[in-house]
Protein backbone atom coordinates (compact mmCIF):
# COMPACT_ATOMS: atom_id res chain seq x y z
CA UNK A 1 0.00 0.00 0.00
CA UNK A 2 1.67 3.49 -0.72
CA UNK A 3 1.42 6.16 1.01
CA UNK A 4 0.84 9.98 0.16
CA UNK A 5 3.28 12.69 -0.04
CA UNK A 6 1.82 14.18 3.21
CA UNK A 7 2.08 10.85 4.99
CA UNK A 8 5.17 10.25 4.18
CA UNK A 9 7.12 14.14 5.03
CA UNK A 10 4.52 15.50 7.61
CA UNK A 11 5.87 13.89 10.37
CA UNK A 12 9.16 15.04 9.52
CA UNK A 13 8.21 18.91 9.93
CA UNK A 14 9.65 20.08 13.24
CA UNK A 15 7.30 20.37 16.20
CA UNK A 16 8.20 23.58 17.05
CA UNK A 17 5.59 24.43 14.44
CA UNK A 18 2.09 24.77 16.21
CA UNK A 19 -0.08 22.43 14.34
CA UNK A 20 -3.80 24.93 14.17
CA UNK A 21 -5.76 22.94 11.38
CA UNK A 22 -5.13 19.36 9.99
CA UNK A 23 -5.09 20.92 6.47
CA UNK A 24 -2.91 20.07 3.32
CA UNK A 25 -3.64 23.08 0.89
CA UNK A 26 -4.01 22.63 -2.47
CA UNK A 27 -4.39 25.52 -3.90
CA UNK A 28 -6.36 29.04 -2.90
CA UNK A 29 -8.42 31.63 -3.87
CA UNK A 30 -9.97 34.69 -2.89
CA UNK A 31 -11.53 33.94 0.55
CA UNK A 32 -11.17 30.09 0.41
CA UNK A 33 -8.65 27.75 0.81
CA UNK A 34 -8.88 24.48 -1.17
CA UNK A 35 -7.66 20.72 0.95
CA UNK A 36 -6.58 18.12 -1.28
CA UNK A 37 -9.31 15.77 0.46
CA UNK A 38 -11.57 17.91 -1.52
CA UNK A 39 -12.96 20.00 0.84
CA UNK A 40 -13.31 24.22 0.94
CA UNK A 41 -12.08 26.55 3.83
CA UNK A 42 -13.55 29.94 4.28
CA UNK A 43 -10.53 31.22 5.21
CA UNK A 44 -11.29 33.93 8.02
CA UNK A 45 -7.12 33.82 8.84
CA UNK A 46 -5.67 34.99 6.28
CA UNK A 47 -1.90 33.49 7.01
CA UNK A 48 -2.27 35.82 10.23
CA UNK A 49 -3.26 38.84 8.36
CA UNK A 50 -1.11 38.37 5.22
CA UNK A 51 -3.05 37.90 2.45
CA UNK A 52 -5.54 41.12 2.86
CA UNK A 53 -5.89 41.27 -0.96
CA UNK A 54 -7.60 37.73 -0.52
CA UNK A 55 -5.41 34.57 -2.09
CA UNK A 56 -3.91 34.85 -5.07
CA UNK A 57 -4.84 38.04 -6.41
CA UNK A 58 -4.80 37.84 -9.99
CA UNK A 59 -3.22 41.12 -10.37
CA UNK A 60 -0.87 40.12 -7.92
CA UNK A 61 -0.02 36.83 -9.56
CA UNK A 62 0.57 38.46 -12.60
CA UNK A 63 3.06 40.99 -11.31
CA UNK A 64 4.88 38.03 -9.35
CA UNK A 65 5.08 35.87 -12.86
CA UNK A 66 6.16 39.23 -14.60
CA UNK A 67 9.22 40.17 -12.87
CA UNK A 68 10.58 36.44 -11.79
CA UNK A 69 10.79 36.35 -15.64
CA UNK A 70 13.33 39.50 -15.55
CA UNK A 71 14.63 40.02 -12.31
CA UNK A 72 15.05 38.14 -9.26
CA UNK A 73 17.34 39.19 -6.89
CA UNK A 74 20.35 41.70 -6.41
CA UNK A 75 21.42 42.79 -2.71
CA UNK A 76 20.18 46.45 -2.28
CA UNK A 77 23.77 47.84 -2.03
CA UNK A 78 24.59 46.58 -5.51
CA UNK A 79 21.76 47.05 -8.30
CA UNK A 80 18.90 49.46 -7.50
CA UNK A 81 15.80 47.60 -8.96
CA UNK A 82 12.70 49.05 -10.57
CA UNK A 83 10.56 47.08 -8.24
CA UNK A 84 12.47 48.67 -5.35
CA UNK A 85 11.97 52.53 -6.65
CA UNK A 86 8.42 51.65 -7.62
CA UNK A 87 7.54 50.84 -4.44
CA UNK A 88 9.01 53.68 -2.51
CA UNK A 89 6.94 55.57 -4.75
CA UNK A 90 3.79 53.82 -3.75
CA UNK A 91 4.42 53.62 -0.40
CA UNK A 92 4.96 57.77 -0.38
CA UNK A 93 1.71 58.00 -1.37
CA UNK A 94 -0.25 56.47 1.55
CA UNK A 95 2.14 57.61 4.42
CA UNK A 96 2.45 60.57 5.74
CA UNK A 97 4.75 63.43 4.44
CA UNK A 98 6.48 63.24 7.36
CA UNK A 99 7.62 59.71 6.37
CA UNK A 100 10.12 59.95 3.34
CA UNK A 101 12.84 57.60 4.68
CA UNK A 102 12.46 53.45 3.68
CA UNK A 103 14.33 50.13 4.44
CA UNK A 104 13.32 47.09 3.52
CA UNK A 105 13.46 43.79 4.91
CA UNK A 106 12.36 40.24 5.10
CA UNK A 107 10.04 39.78 8.32
CA UNK A 108 7.95 41.92 10.69
CA UNK A 109 10.90 40.49 13.51
CA UNK A 110 13.55 42.07 11.35
CA UNK A 111 12.14 45.33 10.66
CA UNK A 112 11.02 45.69 14.76
CA UNK A 113 15.01 44.45 14.82
CA UNK A 114 16.11 46.88 12.40
CA UNK A 115 13.55 49.97 13.52
CA UNK A 116 14.89 49.62 17.59
CA UNK A 117 18.59 49.79 15.93
CA UNK A 118 17.51 52.55 13.98
CA UNK A 119 16.65 54.23 17.00
CA UNK A 120 19.38 53.86 19.48
CA UNK A 121 21.84 54.77 16.96
CA UNK A 122 19.89 57.87 15.93
CA UNK A 123 19.66 59.08 19.84
CA UNK A 124 22.60 57.50 21.35
CA UNK A 125 19.83 55.80 23.96
CA UNK A 126 19.65 52.52 24.73
CA UNK A 127 16.64 51.70 26.81
CA UNK A 128 12.90 50.65 24.93
CA UNK A 129 9.65 51.07 26.73
CA UNK A 130 6.87 48.15 25.31
CA UNK A 131 3.29 47.99 26.49
CA UNK A 132 2.02 44.61 28.31
CA UNK A 133 0.42 42.25 25.68
CA UNK A 134 2.69 43.22 23.36
CA UNK A 135 3.85 41.28 20.49
CA UNK A 136 7.15 42.19 18.24
CA UNK A 137 8.61 38.70 17.37
CA UNK A 138 10.67 35.80 17.80
CA UNK A 139 13.91 36.81 17.65
CA UNK A 140 16.56 37.19 20.45
CA UNK A 141 16.09 40.60 20.62
CA UNK A 142 12.17 41.05 19.70
CA UNK A 143 11.39 38.47 22.37
CA UNK A 144 13.17 40.70 24.88
CA UNK A 145 10.18 43.27 23.42
CA UNK A 146 7.29 40.71 23.86
CA UNK A 147 5.12 40.42 26.60
CA UNK A 148 2.00 38.64 25.22
CA UNK A 149 2.76 35.40 26.19
CA UNK A 150 5.63 33.36 27.64
CA UNK A 151 5.58 30.59 25.42
CA UNK A 152 7.26 32.59 23.05
CA UNK A 153 9.93 32.56 25.22
CA UNK A 154 10.51 29.43 26.06
CA UNK A 155 13.75 28.32 26.95
CA UNK A 156 15.30 31.64 26.03
CA UNK A 157 15.20 33.57 28.50
CA UNK A 158 18.78 34.88 28.41
CA UNK A 159 17.53 37.94 26.27
CA UNK A 160 19.03 41.64 25.61
CA UNK A 161 18.75 43.92 28.49
CA UNK A 162 16.97 46.80 28.49
CA UNK A 163 13.24 47.11 28.20
CA UNK A 164 10.23 47.89 30.58
CA UNK A 165 7.11 47.44 30.67
CA UNK A 166 4.39 49.57 31.00
CA UNK A 167 0.56 49.08 31.00
CA UNK A 168 -1.77 48.83 28.35
CA UNK A 169 -5.28 50.50 27.88
CA UNK A 170 -6.73 47.32 27.50
CA UNK A 171 -10.21 48.84 29.22
CA UNK A 172 -12.43 45.45 29.29
CA UNK A 173 -9.85 44.07 31.24
CA UNK A 174 -9.06 46.75 33.92
CA UNK A 175 -12.75 47.04 34.06
CA UNK A 176 -12.36 50.37 33.33
CA UNK A 177 -14.04 52.80 31.23
CA UNK A 178 -11.96 53.69 27.52
CA UNK A 179 -10.80 57.05 29.38
CA UNK A 180 -10.14 55.33 32.71
CA UNK A 181 -7.85 53.02 30.86
CA UNK A 182 -6.20 55.83 28.95
CA UNK A 183 -5.87 58.12 32.54
CA UNK A 184 -4.35 55.09 34.23
CA UNK A 185 -2.04 54.13 31.71
CA UNK A 186 -0.59 57.42 31.26
CA UNK A 187 -0.18 57.78 34.58
CA UNK A 188 1.47 54.34 35.12
CA UNK A 189 4.09 55.46 31.94
CA UNK A 190 4.71 58.65 33.63
CA UNK A 191 5.60 56.92 37.26
CA UNK A 192 7.65 54.43 35.39
CA UNK A 193 10.27 57.20 33.51
CA UNK A 194 10.33 58.37 37.01
CA UNK A 195 10.73 55.12 39.23
CA UNK A 196 12.76 52.55 36.78
CA UNK A 197 14.08 54.17 33.42
CA UNK A 198 15.01 57.75 33.19
CA UNK A 199 14.00 59.46 29.40
CA UNK A 200 17.71 60.65 29.44
CA UNK A 201 18.38 56.69 29.13
CA UNK A 202 15.41 55.72 26.93
CA UNK A 203 15.73 55.69 22.81
CA UNK A 204 12.35 54.75 21.92
CA UNK A 205 8.68 53.66 23.40
CA UNK A 206 7.34 50.89 21.10
CA UNK A 207 3.54 50.19 20.62
CA UNK A 208 0.99 48.36 18.33
CA UNK A 209 -1.64 50.95 17.70
CA UNK A 210 -4.02 47.73 18.22
CA UNK A 211 -2.87 45.52 20.31
CA UNK A 212 -2.56 42.07 17.75
CA UNK A 213 -1.23 38.94 19.29
CA UNK A 214 -2.52 40.40 22.98
CA UNK A 215 -6.12 40.22 22.00
CA UNK A 216 -7.36 42.75 19.17
CA UNK A 217 -7.31 45.71 21.52
CA UNK A 218 -8.06 48.98 20.21
CA UNK A 219 -6.40 51.54 22.36
CA UNK A 220 -8.08 55.03 23.47
CA UNK A 221 -7.43 57.75 21.04
CA UNK A 222 -6.52 60.20 23.59
CA UNK A 223 -3.84 57.72 24.89
CA UNK A 224 -2.07 57.55 21.73
CA UNK A 225 -2.30 61.47 21.90
CA UNK A 226 -0.60 61.52 25.58
CA UNK A 227 2.14 58.91 24.11
CA UNK A 228 2.98 61.11 21.93
CA UNK A 229 3.01 64.17 24.05
CA UNK A 230 5.28 62.19 26.60
CA UNK A 231 8.25 61.46 24.10
CA UNK A 232 7.91 64.86 23.13
CA UNK A 233 8.32 65.99 26.21
CA UNK A 234 11.55 63.92 26.96
CA UNK A 235 12.58 63.26 23.68
CA UNK A 236 12.04 59.91 23.61
CA UNK A 237 11.33 58.29 19.75
CA UNK A 238 7.88 56.78 19.37
CA UNK A 239 7.72 53.78 17.16
CA UNK A 240 5.08 52.21 15.81
CA UNK A 241 4.81 48.94 14.83
CA UNK A 242 2.09 48.19 11.87
CA UNK A 243 2.84 44.74 11.19
CA UNK A 244 -0.10 43.04 11.60
CA UNK A 245 -2.70 46.30 11.48
CA UNK A 246 -1.09 48.08 8.36
CA UNK A 247 -2.37 48.08 4.76
CA UNK A 248 -5.50 48.42 5.44
CA UNK A 249 -6.16 45.82 7.80
CA UNK A 250 -8.00 48.44 10.13
CA UNK A 251 -9.87 49.80 7.23
CA UNK A 252 -7.14 53.09 6.40
CA UNK A 253 -3.94 52.13 5.43
CA UNK A 254 -2.92 52.26 8.90
CA UNK A 255 -4.09 52.15 12.25
CA UNK A 256 -2.01 55.33 13.64
CA UNK A 257 -4.70 57.24 10.57
CA UNK A 258 -7.45 56.24 13.10
CA UNK A 259 -5.66 58.57 16.11
CA UNK A 260 -4.48 61.73 13.89
CA UNK A 261 -1.12 60.54 15.59
CA UNK A 262 2.40 60.55 14.13
CA UNK A 263 5.05 58.13 15.09
CA UNK A 264 9.04 58.94 14.29
CA UNK A 265 9.47 55.45 13.55
CA UNK A 266 7.25 53.09 12.07
CA UNK A 267 7.42 49.12 10.96
CA UNK A 268 5.41 46.89 8.34
CA UNK A 269 5.07 43.41 6.80
CA UNK A 270 2.46 41.30 6.67
CA UNK A 271 -0.17 43.00 4.19
CA UNK A 272 2.31 44.55 2.43
CA UNK A 273 3.00 42.07 -0.54
CA UNK A 274 0.06 39.50 -0.28
CA UNK A 275 2.42 36.74 1.13
CA UNK A 276 5.09 37.68 -0.18
CA UNK A 277 8.61 37.59 2.40
CA UNK A 278 8.23 42.04 2.81
CA UNK A 279 9.14 44.15 5.51
CA UNK A 280 9.94 47.65 6.06
CA UNK A 281 11.15 50.66 8.50
CA UNK A 282 9.70 53.53 7.55
CA UNK A 283 10.70 56.86 9.31
CA UNK A 284 12.13 60.09 8.05
CA UNK A 285 15.04 60.57 6.18
CA UNK A 286 16.57 62.88 8.77
CA UNK A 287 16.59 60.25 11.70
CA UNK A 288 17.66 57.85 8.85
CA UNK A 289 20.64 59.98 8.30
CA UNK A 290 21.70 59.40 11.84
CA UNK A 291 21.83 55.34 10.81
CA UNK A 292 25.56 54.62 9.73
CA UNK A 293 25.79 53.30 6.36
CA UNK A 294 26.95 49.89 6.52
CA UNK A 295 25.42 49.24 10.24
CA UNK A 296 22.43 47.28 9.15
CA UNK A 297 21.56 45.31 6.22
CA UNK A 298 20.31 41.81 4.69
CA UNK A 299 20.76 39.94 2.20
CA UNK A 300 17.31 39.23 0.78
CA UNK A 301 15.78 42.79 2.07
CA UNK A 302 13.63 44.51 -0.88
CA UNK A 303 13.62 41.32 -2.80
CA UNK A 304 12.63 42.12 -6.79
CA UNK A 305 10.06 39.55 -6.99
CA UNK A 306 8.58 40.26 -3.24
CA UNK A 307 8.56 44.31 -4.17
CA UNK A 308 6.86 43.79 -7.23
CA UNK A 309 3.98 41.94 -5.38
CA UNK A 310 3.78 44.94 -3.16
CA UNK A 311 3.04 47.67 -5.36
CA UNK A 312 0.44 45.47 -6.76
CA UNK A 313 -0.93 45.47 -3.47
CA UNK A 314 -0.93 48.34 -3.05
CA UNK A 315 -2.46 49.85 -6.06
CA UNK A 316 -5.02 46.83 -6.13
CA UNK A 317 -6.08 47.80 -2.64
CA UNK A 318 -6.65 51.32 -3.79
CA UNK A 319 -8.25 50.51 -7.25
CA UNK A 320 -10.83 48.26 -6.12
CA UNK A 321 -11.53 50.15 -2.86
CA UNK A 322 -10.56 47.34 -0.29
CA UNK A 323 -10.33 50.26 2.33
CA UNK A 324 -13.50 51.17 1.72
CA UNK A 325 -15.14 47.86 1.88
CA UNK A 326 -12.83 46.73 4.77
CA UNK A 327 -15.00 49.56 6.74
CA UNK A 328 -18.36 48.51 5.03
CA UNK A 329 -17.82 44.60 5.81
CA UNK A 330 -16.04 45.40 9.56
CA UNK A 331 -19.24 47.45 10.44
CA UNK A 332 -21.48 44.31 8.96
CA UNK A 333 -19.34 41.77 10.93
CA UNK A 334 -19.24 44.01 14.45
CA UNK A 335 -22.80 44.12 14.04
CA UNK A 336 -23.37 40.23 13.80
CA UNK A 337 -21.32 39.20 16.25
CA UNK A 338 -22.93 41.58 19.02
CA UNK A 339 -26.54 40.20 18.11
CA UNK A 340 -24.84 36.67 18.41
CA UNK A 341 -23.20 38.25 22.37
CA UNK A 342 -26.79 38.96 23.25
CA UNK A 343 -27.72 35.39 22.48
CA UNK A 344 -24.54 34.42 24.29
CA UNK A 345 -23.10 36.74 27.33
CA UNK A 346 -19.92 34.02 27.45
CA UNK A 347 -18.84 36.98 24.61
CA UNK A 348 -17.61 39.58 26.80
CA UNK A 349 -16.76 42.17 24.28
CA UNK A 350 -16.51 42.62 20.54
CA UNK A 351 -14.18 45.57 19.81
CA UNK A 352 -11.42 46.01 16.62
CA UNK A 353 -11.44 48.59 13.74
CA UNK A 354 -11.83 47.73 10.00
CA UNK A 355 -11.60 44.03 9.42
CA UNK A 356 -9.27 43.22 12.56
CA UNK A 357 -11.74 42.04 14.88
CA UNK A 358 -11.68 40.46 18.20
CA UNK A 359 -14.55 38.48 20.05
CA UNK A 360 -13.30 37.95 24.29
CA UNK A 361 -14.67 35.28 25.91
CA UNK A 362 -15.13 34.72 29.38
CA UNK A 363 -17.12 32.71 32.04
CA UNK A 364 -19.59 33.00 34.28
CA UNK A 365 -17.07 34.69 36.71
CA UNK A 366 -15.90 37.07 34.39
CA UNK A 367 -12.40 34.96 34.00
CA UNK A 368 -10.80 34.64 30.45
CA UNK A 369 -12.45 30.76 28.69
CA UNK A 370 -9.90 29.57 27.10
CA UNK A 371 -11.43 26.23 26.94
CA UNK A 372 -15.10 27.32 24.77
CA UNK A 373 -12.40 29.37 22.85
CA UNK A 374 -10.74 26.27 22.03
CA UNK A 375 -13.90 24.38 20.99
CA UNK A 376 -15.45 26.66 19.16
CA UNK A 377 -12.12 27.09 16.75
CA UNK A 378 -12.13 23.44 16.24
CA UNK A 379 -16.61 23.90 15.63
CA UNK A 380 -16.35 26.42 13.15
CA UNK A 381 -13.07 24.24 11.30
CA UNK A 382 -15.14 21.32 11.44
CA UNK A 383 -18.11 23.77 8.91
CA UNK A 384 -15.54 24.83 6.91
CA UNK A 385 -14.69 28.35 8.71
CA UNK A 386 -10.72 28.88 9.98
CA UNK A 387 -10.32 31.07 12.92
CA UNK A 388 -7.66 32.16 14.74
CA UNK A 389 -7.28 32.86 18.73
CA UNK A 390 -5.05 35.69 20.35
CA UNK A 391 -5.06 37.06 24.26
CA UNK A 392 -2.60 36.36 26.50
CA UNK A 393 -5.17 34.09 27.74
CA UNK A 394 -6.09 32.74 24.42
CA UNK A 395 -9.68 33.53 25.20
CA UNK A 396 -10.19 35.76 21.97
CA UNK A 397 -11.53 34.82 18.39
CA UNK A 398 -9.69 36.99 15.98
CA UNK A 399 -11.30 37.64 12.57
CA UNK A 400 -9.43 38.53 9.97
CA UNK A 401 -10.85 38.56 6.53
CA UNK A 402 -9.67 39.33 3.72
CA UNK A 403 -10.10 42.85 2.92
CA UNK A 404 -12.24 42.00 -0.27
CA UNK A 405 -14.65 39.99 1.31
CA UNK A 406 -18.00 39.93 0.31
CA UNK A 407 -20.94 40.27 2.36
CA UNK A 408 -22.25 37.34 1.86
CA UNK A 409 -19.05 35.36 2.70
CA UNK A 410 -19.38 37.28 5.98
CA UNK A 411 -23.03 36.34 6.52
CA UNK A 412 -21.52 32.66 5.89
CA UNK A 413 -19.18 33.08 8.65
CA UNK A 414 -21.43 34.50 11.35
CA UNK A 415 -23.65 31.67 10.14
CA UNK A 416 -21.24 28.98 10.98
CA UNK A 417 -19.74 30.53 13.77
CA UNK A 418 -23.28 31.12 15.11
CA UNK A 419 -24.19 27.08 14.89
CA UNK A 420 -20.83 26.34 16.36
CA UNK A 421 -21.84 28.43 19.49
CA UNK A 422 -24.88 26.34 20.21
CA UNK A 423 -23.20 23.08 19.61
CA UNK A 424 -20.76 24.13 21.65
CA UNK A 425 -22.56 26.54 24.61
CA UNK A 426 -25.14 24.27 25.49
Amino acid sequence: MTTSLYEQNYPHMSPVWSRIFPIEAERAEGSYIYATDGRKYLDFTCGIGVTNTGHCHPKVVAAIREQAGLFLHAQANIAVHQPMLQLIDEVRKIVPPSIDGFFFSNSGAEAVEGAIKLARSATGKQAVIVFTGSFHGRTAGTMALTTSKTGYKGRSQLLPAGVFVAPFPYAFRLGMSEEQASQYSLAALEELLVSQISPADTAAILIEPVLGEGGYVVPPASFMRGLREICNKNGILLIFDEVQSGFGRTGKWFAMDHFGVLPDIMTVAKGIASGMPLSGVFSSLDLMKKWPTGSHGGTYGGNAVAMAAGVATIRAMRDEKMLENANERGLQLQTGLRKLQEEFPGIGDVRGLGLMIGTEFVDSKGKPDKVTVKAVVHAVEEKGLMLLTCGTYDNTIRWIPPLNVSAEQINTGLHIFGEALKEVIK
